[in-house]
């Protein structure tokens, strides 16, 4: 049995220091490195409002990949849409075409809508002008379409008579067959003249919503000042689907031209402001920011604890308080708003001094004019209403002897 020799002793391990009494333990030292709590703390805000931003963001860009179509679109199925006549011209059994170009020839029997012709340039005008369809109907249309698909129908306003009129229910009050079998109908709009060959129905004033002229022997123009009857919501109502039928299916064959909106107009014609230039993506942006700002305004805004008093760190004498103010309005050459100040002060000093009551925050200054002159006989009544309550200094040096005659008034008033 082997023994093994034990090694040197450990050196003893010297007791802590003794601490006086009543001396505060040492604090343990702190690193100043960033933790991640407190890397948290200081950026959950930032992290909240940027998760906002970005929720925002993605839900209004699912709101925008709804599809749109503009008024009277008849793929729309929206109250401002048109789909429901093109329903009912279906069901008739009428062939119904949607489409954005200019047929390439007319038909012998068919019918082009054309909604809004001024966005047609001067050349598709006269394609469509010698197309001679067999019926054509045109909405809204404006001199230059007018001047070249009709030459003889022209703007009521252009013979004196109003150039607008409200849609409403009007009766027809004309031969025309399908106005005659439609009866009242919802038309306004824009309105016209009839010309040598044409003829008006649901007059209003001196010009009609619906002209009807014959271009030859078996075409014809029809003016519509306004399509709203031909609106989803609107076509149930009254004859308007009598009228729509009656306009748009009196051929076997139906074409709606539908209207290039992003074609700028022809000959720079149109007017344009500001907002029209501006894309559509940066007006959502410009929503997000708006957004985002707030957000922003509401975080730095709150408060952090109760509101609590300190004293001033200095102590301003009211001789610079009102060196300060009498600067400001030297440098805004503010002397009217300095002399109404001199004036306002010094009427709430001397109305007490005299006995005059205040009414409505201030004295009457009939009461205090006449008060003075009873106390300072030397001193018109109208001399002091001027010194009280005249016009405005007209420079500096007359505001200056304002300041010195209402001082030395109110010394005389005080002690006499």
């Amino acid at each position: 049995m082997t023994t093994t020799a034990p090694g040197p002793a450990a050196p003893p391990v010297p007791p802590p220091p003794a601490t006086a009494p009543g001396t505060p333990p040492k604090a343990a030292p702190s690193s100043l490195a960033p933790t991640g709590r407190g890397l948290w703390l200081r950026s959950r805000w930032f992290l909240l409002t940027a998760a906002l931003v970005v929720l925002a963001a993605v839900v209004l860009a699912g709101f925008g990949q709804e599809r749109r179509y503009p008024p009277l679109d008849p793929r729309s199925y929206d109250p401002s849409g048109s789909h429901a006549v093109i329903a009912l011209l279906q069901r008739e059994g009428l062939k119904v075409d949607i489409t954005t170009t200019l047929p390439a020839r007319a038909g012998a029997h068919d019918t082009l809508v054309v909604p809004e012709p001024d966005l047609l340039g001067p050349d598709q005008l006269r394609a469509l002008a010698a197309a001679k369809h067999s019926r054509l109907v045109l909405l809204s249309p404006g001199p230059a379409a007018l001047s070249a698909l009709v030459p003889g129908v022209r703007p009521s306003d252009e013979d004196g008579g109003p150039p607008y009129a409200r849609v409403r229910s009007t009766e027809a009050q004309c031969s025309l067959t399908e106005a005659v079998r439609a009866g009242s109908a919802h038309l306004g709009g824009l309105l016209y003249t009839t010309g040598s060959r044409g003829e008006g129905c649901y007059p209003r004033g001196h010009g009609y919503p619906l002209v009807a002229v014959p271009t030859g022997k078996d075409t014809e123009v029809v003016v519509l000042g306004s399509g709203d009857f031909l609106r989803n919501e609107l076509v149930k109502k009254d004859g308007n689907a009598s009228l729509a039928l009656g306009l748009l299916g009196s051929r076997p064959d139906l074409t709606w031209l539908l209207p290039d909106y992003s074609a700028p107009l022809p000959d720079g014609g149109g007017h344009k402001t500001f907002t029209d230039y501006i894309p559509d993506g940066w007006r959502w942006a410009a929503y997000q920011l708006a957004v985002a700002a707030l957000l922003a305004a509401f975080w730095r805004a709150r408060r952090l604890g109760p509101v609590i008093s300190e004293n001033l760190p200095v102590v301003v004498r009211a001789a610079e308080t009102t060196e300060g103010r009498a600067r400001l309005y030297h440098r805004a050459k503010a002397r009217g708003r300095a002399a109404d100040a001199l004036r306002r002060a010094a009427v709430h000093r001397l109305a007490p001094a005299l006995g005059v009551p205040p009414g409505a925050g201030a004295p009457d200054p009939t009461a205090l004019c006449a008060a003075i002159a009873d106390r300072l006989p030397e001193q018109p009544a109208g001399d002091v209403r001027a010194l009280l309550y005249g016009p405005p200094p007209t420079d500096d040096a007359a505001l200056l002897r304002l300041a010195d005659d209402l001082d030395a008034l109110e010394r005389q008033v005080r002690k006499p």
